[in-house]
């Protein structure tokens, strides 16, 4: 039997083949709106960069309505927020922080390598950790607090700073500080909005300069880690706005879980998107009865084949496959911020406990963004050594492809080594 809601509108069944070009790529270009907001943002940005503490705090009560005493969280309040928490939902907190550090702790490679590839020539890499990192951890999100620092903490990170609005009272979330202080983080702010953004990518008086902003935010946010990386202040994750699932279903498929996961979707606003593509006219049917949100749309599909091609070029940040061989068209999937397999992987479990990050990519931006991971924090340096011999090896090459693309000093850079005795 199908959980439906009382009086509720059903929205309408589309089939996915007879859209147009023009109706589809209004799915797929999605990602313009937070072009709309880029003026307000800037001048949020800018003014923080020029007025800095000030300008937080007065943003702060304009947006927030907060009039906060010191931005920063001190050591006491953490303490005092450990001691309001109930045991219970301690425990829990602290088996999703053991799940998520496990999930990053495997995703540690080779920090340092140097082979020999060929005689005389001796390649290699080198991880390191960027220097310092700011998690935007949106307000009473503790889970976003495990999501952002943890990896950060696994990577190396030598400062790790949390912005977060403060609360009507000018407090943060008791559980918030708990998570980011057992996730590692070492400074914690009462800052929100674009103004965080503002604070995190250009420094403050009391706010730190970051090397880069992570972490998940409404479109003003977003919008503004899009022009701290236009202008150059700081490097992002990725923009991750308005929360996505796309659900992809066979006949065999429980619609009743289908309901319910759309239905999470629908909890976080009222700009969160929920698409099904299904190959059953039945669960389409009882679902549409169901779902009565405007940014939720379901469509038949033909065969499945169509249904991933439609992702691929969709590009969701919650994907789940309720299909009879989920791991088959899991081959087929290129692009998806994060994939849930079968019917006991809903969202939420990634969302909190399972282990893997919630900071995804939203809006399309899954074609060319991955999710947050042990790499979003580490840089790459290549290093190479060679002997005269190596050298002697690839010297004609080197000298051709220089004089080729006429750059006749890096050539003869290559030929003076040779031109005399060591």
């Amino acid at each position: 039997m199908t959980n439906g809601k009382a009086g509720n509108m059903a929205i309408t069944v589309e089939t996915l083949m007879s859209l147009n070009e023009d109706a589809l790529d209004q799915l797929f270009n999605r990602s313009a709106e937070y072009l709309d907001f880029m003026d307000i943002v800037a001048e949020i940005v800018e003014t923080v960069r020029k007025v800095g503490d000030k300008a937080v705090w007065d943003y702060t009560k304009k947006f927030d309505d907060v009039n906060i005493d010191q931005i920063e969280v001190d050591r006491y309040e953490i303490e005092s927020a450990r001691e309001m928490v109930d045991s219970e939902i301690l425990k829990h907190l602290e088996l999703a922080h053991k799940n998520i550090l496990a999930y990053h702790l495997r995703q540690k490679e080779r920090e340092f390598w140097m082979d020999e590839i060929t005689d005389g020539i001796v390649l290699g890499q080198k991880r390191v950790p960027i220097s310092s990192a700011g998690a935007y951890v949106p307000a009473g999100y503790p889970s976003t607090a495990l999501m952002t620092v943890t990896p950060a903490k696994v990577a190396g990170v030598p400062q790790i700073v949390v912005a977060t609005p403060p609360r009507r009272d000018g407090s943060i979330d008791p559980l918030l500080l708990v998570a980011a202080d057992m996730a590692g983080a070492d400074r914690i702010f009462k800052v929100g909005g674009a103004q965080a953004i503002g604070a995190l990518s250009c420094g403050t008086e009391t706010v730190p300069k970051v090397s880069k902003i992570v972490g998940p935010g409404n479109v003003y946010v977003t919008a503004a880690k899009i022009y701290v990386r236009s202008k150059g202040y700081c490097e992002i994750d990725f923009p991750a706005g308005p929360s996505e699932i796309l659900i992809l279903a066979d006949a065999g498929a429980n619609a009743d879980w289908i309901i319910a996961d759309m239905r999470a979707q629908e909890e976080h606003d009222k700009m969160a998107v929920s698409l099904l593509l299904t190959t059953s006219e039945r669960i389409a049917s009882e679902v549409s009865t169901a779902i009565d949100s405007s940014q939720s749309r379901i469509f038949l599909i033909n065969t499945l084949k169509e249904g991933i091609e439609f992702i691929n070029r969709y590009a969701p940040e919650h994907l789940e496959i309720l299909t009879e061989d989920p791991l088959k068209i899991l081959e087929e999937i290129t692009s998806a911020g994060s994939i849930f397999l079968g019917g006991y992987s809903p969202v939420a479990a990634g969302d909190y406990a399972s282990g893997t990050n919630h900071a995804l990519p939203t809006a399309g931006y899954g074609r060319v963004f991955s999710g947050l991971s042990l790499d979003s924090f580490m840089k790459t340096m290549s290093i190479q050594m060679l002997t005269k011999r190596g050298l002697e090896r690839i010297k004609d090459a080197t000298v051709a492809l220089a004089r080729y693309e006429g750059f006749d000093e890096h050539a003869r850079s290559i030929i003076a080594r040779f031109s005399t005795e060591e």
